[in-house]
Protein backbone atom coordinates (compact mmCIF):
# COMPACT_ATOMS: atom_id res chain seq x y z
CA UNK A 1 0.00 0.00 0.00
CA UNK A 2 0.94 2.84 -1.22
CA UNK A 3 1.26 6.24 1.43
CA UNK A 4 0.93 9.51 -0.57
CA UNK A 5 1.68 12.68 1.07
CA UNK A 6 0.28 16.62 0.47
CA UNK A 7 3.14 17.76 -1.78
CA UNK A 8 2.04 14.70 -4.18
CA UNK A 9 -1.94 15.19 -4.21
CA UNK A 10 -0.79 18.82 -5.22
CA UNK A 11 1.77 17.96 -7.93
CA UNK A 12 -0.06 15.15 -9.42
CA UNK A 13 -4.06 16.51 -9.42
CA UNK A 14 -4.00 19.62 -11.57
CA UNK A 15 -6.98 21.39 -12.23
CA UNK A 16 -8.01 20.98 -15.90
CA UNK A 17 -7.43 16.82 -15.49
CA UNK A 18 -9.25 16.89 -12.57
CA UNK A 19 -12.51 19.01 -13.34
CA UNK A 20 -12.34 16.62 -16.38
CA UNK A 21 -12.48 13.35 -13.98
CA UNK A 22 -15.14 14.75 -11.90
CA UNK A 23 -17.38 15.97 -15.29
CA UNK A 24 -16.76 12.12 -16.06
CA UNK A 25 -17.66 10.85 -12.45
CA UNK A 26 -21.05 12.75 -12.20
CA UNK A 27 -22.00 11.94 -15.73
CA UNK A 28 -21.19 8.32 -15.52
CA UNK A 29 -22.30 7.93 -11.50
CA UNK A 30 -20.95 6.13 -8.56
CA UNK A 31 -22.08 4.32 -5.56
CA UNK A 32 -22.53 6.95 -2.59
CA UNK A 33 -24.34 5.69 0.74
CA UNK A 34 -25.48 8.66 2.79
CA UNK A 35 -22.22 9.74 4.84
CA UNK A 36 -22.16 9.56 8.48
CA UNK A 37 -22.04 12.91 10.42
CA UNK A 38 -21.65 12.94 13.69
CA UNK A 39 -20.98 16.02 15.89
CA UNK A 40 -18.75 15.45 18.87
CA UNK A 41 -19.17 18.03 21.82
CA UNK A 42 -16.24 19.85 22.54
CA UNK A 43 -16.97 21.64 25.79
CA UNK A 44 -16.12 25.74 25.85
CA UNK A 45 -14.85 25.22 22.40
CA UNK A 46 -16.94 25.15 19.04
CA UNK A 47 -18.29 21.50 18.48
CA UNK A 48 -15.61 19.28 16.09
CA UNK A 49 -17.22 17.10 13.49
CA UNK A 50 -16.56 13.52 12.67
CA UNK A 51 -17.49 12.88 9.01
CA UNK A 52 -17.08 8.71 7.75
CA UNK A 53 -17.74 9.41 3.34
CA UNK A 54 -17.75 5.84 1.42
CA UNK A 55 -18.21 5.58 -2.47
CA UNK A 56 -17.34 2.33 -5.02
CA UNK A 57 -17.44 2.56 -8.76
CA UNK A 58 -20.88 1.65 -9.82
CA UNK A 59 -19.44 -1.18 -12.44
CA UNK A 60 -19.86 -4.93 -10.83
CA UNK A 61 -17.26 -5.45 -9.44
CA UNK A 62 -16.04 -1.95 -8.68
CA UNK A 63 -12.62 -1.03 -9.62
CA UNK A 64 -11.94 0.95 -6.00
CA UNK A 65 -13.35 1.57 -2.96
CA UNK A 66 -12.89 4.23 -1.39
CA UNK A 67 -13.38 5.80 1.82
CA UNK A 68 -12.99 9.21 3.61
CA UNK A 69 -12.12 9.95 7.04
CA UNK A 70 -12.45 13.43 8.57
CA UNK A 71 -12.25 15.55 11.50
CA UNK A 72 -13.63 18.94 11.57
CA UNK A 73 -12.26 21.49 14.55
CA UNK A 74 -12.90 25.01 14.18
CA UNK A 75 -11.14 26.05 16.53
CA UNK A 76 -8.00 24.66 15.78
CA UNK A 77 -6.57 27.73 14.07
CA UNK A 78 -6.99 29.58 17.11
CA UNK A 79 -5.06 27.53 19.75
CA UNK A 80 -1.78 27.52 20.48
CA UNK A 81 -0.79 24.47 18.37
CA UNK A 82 -2.58 26.52 15.50
CA UNK A 83 -3.77 23.24 13.71
CA UNK A 84 -5.66 23.13 10.55
CA UNK A 85 -9.42 22.80 11.16
CA UNK A 86 -10.09 20.14 8.76
CA UNK A 87 -7.81 16.67 9.43
CA UNK A 88 -8.05 13.28 8.08
CA UNK A 89 -7.09 10.27 5.61
CA UNK A 90 -8.23 8.91 2.42
CA UNK A 91 -7.83 5.05 2.09
CA UNK A 92 -8.43 3.24 -1.63
CA UNK A 93 -9.18 -0.18 -1.57
CA UNK A 94 -8.91 -2.67 -4.53
CA UNK A 95 -12.42 -2.98 -5.55
CA UNK A 96 -12.19 -7.16 -6.45
CA UNK A 97 -9.80 -7.68 -3.46
CA UNK A 98 -10.56 -5.29 -0.81
CA UNK A 99 -6.70 -5.05 -1.16
CA UNK A 100 -5.58 -1.44 0.33
CA UNK A 101 -4.00 0.41 -2.69
CA UNK A 102 -2.98 3.91 -1.11
CA UNK A 103 -3.41 5.95 1.82
CA UNK A 104 -3.85 9.68 1.01
CA UNK A 105 -3.50 12.66 2.50
CA UNK A 106 -6.99 13.72 3.40
CA UNK A 107 -7.04 17.67 3.67
CA UNK A 108 -4.88 18.01 0.09
CA UNK A 109 -7.60 15.39 -1.41
CA UNK A 110 -10.21 17.37 -0.58
CA UNK A 111 -8.96 21.01 -0.89
CA UNK A 112 -8.27 19.89 -4.40
CA UNK A 113 -11.77 18.50 -5.23
CA UNK A 114 -13.75 20.77 -3.78
CA UNK A 115 -11.87 23.21 -5.91
CA UNK A 116 -12.23 21.35 -8.90
CA UNK A 117 -15.96 20.62 -8.45
CA UNK A 118 -16.68 24.73 -8.06
CA UNK A 119 -14.63 25.49 -11.06
CA UNK A 120 -16.77 22.17 -12.67
CA UNK A 121 -19.58 24.12 -11.79
CA UNK A 122 -18.56 27.55 -12.70
CA UNK A 123 -18.14 26.07 -15.95
CA UNK A 124 -21.98 26.34 -16.53
CA UNK A 125 -22.98 28.67 -13.88
CA UNK A 126 -20.44 31.98 -14.33
CA UNK A 127 -20.60 34.01 -17.94
CA UNK A 128 -17.32 32.67 -19.58
CA UNK A 129 -16.14 36.07 -19.79
CA UNK A 130 -15.46 36.21 -15.71
CA UNK A 131 -12.54 38.11 -14.63
CA UNK A 132 -13.46 39.38 -11.25
CA UNK A 133 -13.13 37.21 -8.06
CA UNK A 134 -13.64 37.80 -5.35
CA UNK A 135 -13.10 34.85 -2.34
CA UNK A 136 -14.28 35.36 0.53
CA UNK A 137 -12.09 33.16 3.32
CA UNK A 138 -8.85 32.38 4.19
CA UNK A 139 -8.32 28.76 5.31
CA UNK A 140 -6.89 25.65 3.54
CA UNK A 141 -9.67 25.51 0.99
CA UNK A 142 -8.82 29.40 -0.40
CA UNK A 143 -5.45 28.75 -2.27
CA UNK A 144 -6.85 25.81 -4.20
CA UNK A 145 -10.14 27.82 -4.83
CA UNK A 146 -8.51 30.86 -6.21
CA UNK A 147 -6.42 28.25 -8.75
CA UNK A 148 -9.31 26.49 -9.67
CA UNK A 149 -11.74 29.78 -10.73
CA UNK A 150 -8.33 31.08 -12.45
CA UNK A 151 -7.99 27.97 -14.45
CA UNK A 152 -11.51 27.80 -15.59
CA UNK A 153 -12.43 31.36 -16.43
CA UNK A 154 -9.61 34.01 -17.87
CA UNK A 155 -9.32 35.39 -14.04
CA UNK A 156 -7.08 38.75 -14.00
CA UNK A 157 -8.30 40.24 -10.26
CA UNK A 158 -8.84 38.25 -7.51
CA UNK A 159 -10.11 40.20 -4.08
CA UNK A 160 -9.60 38.12 -0.58
CA UNK A 161 -11.63 39.50 2.17
CA UNK A 162 -10.95 37.59 5.70
CA UNK A 163 -11.85 38.86 9.19
CA UNK A 164 -8.26 38.10 10.36
CA UNK A 165 -6.49 41.02 8.73
CA UNK A 166 -3.24 39.54 9.12
CA UNK A 167 -4.50 35.65 7.55
CA UNK A 168 -5.87 37.62 4.81
CA UNK A 169 -2.09 39.49 4.01
CA UNK A 170 -0.64 36.23 4.72
CA UNK A 171 -1.92 34.20 1.96
CA UNK A 172 -2.81 37.28 -0.53
CA UNK A 173 1.92 36.96 -0.38
CA UNK A 174 1.33 34.01 -1.16
CA UNK A 175 -0.55 33.61 -3.90
CA UNK A 176 1.07 37.10 -5.32
CA UNK A 177 4.55 35.05 -5.20
CA UNK A 178 2.68 32.40 -6.94
CA UNK A 179 1.56 34.35 -9.80
CA UNK A 180 -1.64 35.29 -9.04
CA UNK A 181 -3.28 38.95 -9.63
CA UNK A 182 -4.72 39.07 -5.91
CA UNK A 183 -5.16 41.49 -3.37
CA UNK A 184 -6.44 42.18 0.16
CA UNK A 185 -10.12 43.62 0.37
CA UNK A 186 -10.66 46.58 2.20
CA UNK A 187 -14.46 47.49 0.83
CA UNK A 188 -16.19 43.86 0.70
CA UNK A 189 -19.56 45.87 -0.31
CA UNK A 190 -17.52 47.90 -3.29
CA UNK A 191 -16.09 43.97 -4.05
CA UNK A 192 -19.01 41.94 -4.17
CA UNK A 193 -20.81 44.67 -6.51
CA UNK A 194 -17.84 44.83 -9.00
CA UNK A 195 -17.10 41.09 -9.14
CA UNK A 196 -18.53 38.45 -11.38
CA UNK A 197 -17.82 35.57 -8.68
CA UNK A 198 -17.85 35.41 -5.44
CA UNK A 199 -16.75 32.24 -3.59
CA UNK A 200 -17.25 31.74 0.06
CA UNK A 201 -15.15 29.32 2.03
CA UNK A 202 -15.56 29.94 5.59
CA UNK A 203 -16.97 28.42 8.79
CA UNK A 204 -19.73 30.87 9.52
CA UNK A 205 -23.01 30.35 11.24
CA UNK A 206 -23.95 34.02 9.81
CA UNK A 207 -24.08 35.36 6.44
CA UNK A 208 -21.10 36.52 5.49
CA UNK A 209 -21.88 39.31 2.74
CA UNK A 210 -25.33 41.36 1.46
CA UNK A 211 -26.96 39.86 -0.73
CA UNK A 212 -28.42 42.80 -1.89
CA UNK A 213 -24.85 44.10 -2.97
CA UNK A 214 -24.67 41.11 -5.90
CA UNK A 215 -25.04 43.01 -9.51
CA UNK A 216 -27.17 40.89 -12.42
CA UNK A 217 -24.29 38.10 -13.76
CA UNK A 218 -23.09 37.23 -11.04
CA UNK A 219 -22.00 33.79 -9.91
CA UNK A 220 -22.27 32.89 -6.19
CA UNK A 221 -19.83 29.49 -5.32
CA UNK A 222 -20.73 28.61 -1.39
CA UNK A 223 -18.35 26.03 -0.41
CA UNK A 224 -17.79 26.35 3.34
CA UNK A 225 -21.25 26.21 5.10
CA UNK A 226 -21.15 22.26 5.39
CA UNK A 227 -23.88 22.09 8.62
CA UNK A 228 -27.56 23.03 9.46
CA UNK A 229 -26.03 25.93 11.80
CA UNK A 230 -23.72 27.44 9.12
CA UNK A 231 -24.33 30.10 6.48
CA UNK A 232 -22.77 32.31 4.26
CA UNK A 233 -25.24 33.92 2.25
CA UNK A 234 -28.28 35.63 3.56
CA UNK A 235 -32.03 35.15 2.24
CA UNK A 236 -31.78 37.98 0.26
CA UNK A 237 -29.10 36.45 -2.00
CA UNK A 238 -30.92 33.24 -1.98
CA UNK A 239 -34.19 34.77 -3.07
CA UNK A 240 -32.36 36.64 -5.70
CA UNK A 241 -30.67 33.54 -7.14
CA UNK A 242 -31.05 30.62 -9.26
CA UNK A 243 -29.91 27.74 -7.30
CA UNK A 244 -27.98 24.63 -8.23
CA UNK A 245 -26.16 22.14 -5.76
CA UNK A 246 -23.74 19.45 -5.95
CA UNK A 247 -26.17 17.01 -5.13
CA UNK A 248 -29.41 17.30 -3.70
CA UNK A 249 -29.53 15.18 -1.08
CA UNK A 250 -26.68 16.32 0.29
CA UNK A 251 -27.54 20.30 0.23
CA UNK A 252 -31.12 19.68 1.30
CA UNK A 253 -30.25 17.63 4.69
CA UNK A 254 -26.85 20.01 6.05
CA UNK A 255 -26.50 22.43 4.03
CA UNK A 256 -27.52 25.76 6.39
CA UNK A 257 -27.55 27.63 3.24
CA UNK A 258 -30.45 25.49 2.18
CA UNK A 259 -31.89 23.97 4.87
CA UNK A 260 -32.53 27.10 6.54
CA UNK A 261 -34.07 28.89 3.74
CA UNK A 262 -36.53 26.17 3.33
CA UNK A 263 -37.33 25.45 6.96
CA UNK A 264 -38.46 29.09 6.94
CA UNK A 265 -40.39 28.75 3.47
CA UNK A 266 -38.38 31.27 1.36
CA UNK A 267 -37.75 28.26 -1.26
CA UNK A 268 -38.82 24.65 -1.81
CA UNK A 269 -36.61 21.93 -2.86
CA UNK A 270 -38.14 22.94 -6.87
CA UNK A 271 -36.33 26.07 -6.52
CA UNK A 272 -33.14 23.87 -6.80
CA UNK A 273 -33.20 23.98 -10.65
CA UNK A 274 -30.13 21.18 -11.11
CA UNK A 275 -27.27 19.30 -9.34
CA UNK A 276 -24.06 18.47 -10.46
CA UNK A 277 -24.91 14.97 -12.20
CA UNK A 278 -27.57 16.59 -14.27
CA UNK A 279 -25.54 19.52 -15.63
CA UNK A 280 -22.61 16.77 -16.50
CA UNK A 281 -25.19 14.87 -18.13
CA UNK A 282 -26.61 17.49 -20.41
CA UNK A 283 -29.78 17.30 -18.62
CA UNK A 284 -29.77 21.13 -17.65
CA UNK A 285 -27.96 24.00 -19.70
CA UNK A 286 -27.01 25.99 -16.35
CA UNK A 287 -26.80 29.29 -16.74
CA UNK A 288 -29.89 30.23 -18.87
CA UNK A 289 -29.46 34.29 -19.54
CA UNK A 290 -26.35 36.85 -19.00
CA UNK A 291 -28.01 38.60 -16.49
CA UNK A 292 -29.48 35.61 -14.11
CA UNK A 293 -26.98 35.71 -10.43
CA UNK A 294 -26.49 31.74 -10.39
CA UNK A 295 -25.46 30.13 -6.82
CA UNK A 296 -23.59 27.13 -6.28
CA UNK A 297 -23.77 25.36 -3.12
CA UNK A 298 -21.28 22.85 -2.46
CA UNK A 299 -21.30 19.90 0.20
CA UNK A 300 -19.25 17.68 -0.95
CA UNK A 301 -20.02 14.17 -1.69
CA UNK A 302 -17.73 11.21 -1.67
CA UNK A 303 -18.05 10.55 -5.73
CA UNK A 304 -14.90 13.33 -5.72
CA UNK A 305 -12.94 12.07 -3.48
CA UNK A 306 -13.37 8.56 -5.44
CA UNK A 307 -12.98 10.15 -8.82
CA UNK A 308 -9.45 12.10 -7.41
CA UNK A 309 -8.02 9.19 -5.27
CA UNK A 310 -8.76 7.16 -8.96
CA UNK A 311 -7.10 9.51 -11.41
CA UNK A 312 -3.92 9.89 -8.29
CA UNK A 313 -3.51 6.26 -8.20
CA UNK A 314 -3.17 6.26 -12.17
CA UNK A 315 -0.59 8.53 -12.11
CA UNK A 316 1.61 7.92 -8.78
CA UNK A 317 4.72 6.08 -10.25
CA UNK A 318 4.59 2.19 -8.92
Amino acid sequence: MQTIDPATVDALLDVPSLVAALHAAFRDGAVTPVRHHHNIPMGTRDDATLLLMPAWDSEVPPRHIGVKTVTVHPDNPAQSTHQPSVQGVYLLLDGQTGVPRALIDGPALTARRTAAASALASRFLSRPESQRLVMIGTGRLVPDLIVAHCAERPIDHVSVWGRNQANTEKLVHRMFDLGFPVEACTDLEAAVTNADIVSCATTSRTPVFDGAWLTPGTHVDLVGGFRPDMREADDTAIGRARIFVDTRAGAMSEAGDIVQPMESGLITADDIIAELSELCRDEHVGRASVGEITLFKSVGTALEDLAAAELLIDRVAP
